[in-house]
């Protein structure tokens, strides 16, 4: 079984920061296969799908973004999930905007959320996807720029990046991680890259 955690906060007021970005993918997700995320407890929602040949698991936490290593925890003890299945998705302050990276492993790179999977899971043996949502303007603090809405002259990129990343997910659950990796990263919606065609919708 594979999961897919998408990272942010919970609650109507973070719904179109910049650190939701995870949240949305997995919104966009949920709305593409039609799998609700019925399942609730305090640490998290998720709901469960088939995707081609692979069940799924689409999760986000109901914790806040320091904290969602206590969901991904949850969910591995509840479900029996392995890090080795997991795709974290999130958003990344030194990508520009729209931009993905996909890694199979790594450090934080300074996410909070990250770093908290990696901290309960033990381990930083599992897949990521960024999405990149820039730099902050100087002299604004890059806490206060990540928890800030997404601007209207930024909020296309931001919705076609999701889709995107959305694709790239897929893309992952339908082949190697290898592949999804050649084809996405670096990809942006202004670059088009060697993505063939229109992101998915949402």
């Amino acid at each position: 079984m594979h999961w897919v955690l998408g990272l942010g906060n919970p609650g109507t007021e973070y719904e179109r920061t910049r650190h939701n970005a995870g949240f949305r993918v997995v919104d966009c997700l949920s709305r593409r296969w039609t799998c609700p995320l019925s399942s609730f407890d305090a640490l998290c929602r998720w709901g469960v799908t088939a995707f081609g040949n692979a069940k799924v698991v689409l999760a986000q936490p109901a914790t806040f973004m320091n904290a969602s290593g206590e969901a991904a925890r949850f969910l591995s003890d509840r479900l029996g999930l392995e890090a080795g299945s997991l795709l974290v998705v999130c958003d990344d302050i030194d990508l520009p905007l729209g931009r993905l990276r996909i890694r199979a492993f790594g450090g934080s790179g300074g996410h909070n959320g990250l770093a908290s999977v990696a901290l309960e899971m033990d381990t930083d043996r599992f897949a990521r996807l960024r999405i990149g949502i820039g730099r902050p303007p100087d002299g604004m603090d890059a806490a206060d720029y990540v928890l800030s809405d997404v601007g209207p002259e930024e909020e296309q990129t931001m919705s076609r990046a999701v889709a995107l990343a959305a694709d790239a997910v897929e893309a992952v659950l339908r082949g190697s991680l290898n592949a999804a990796m050649t084809e996405f990263n670096g990809l942006s919606v202004e670059n088009g890259g060697s993505h063939d065609g229109e992101p998915g919708g949402c």
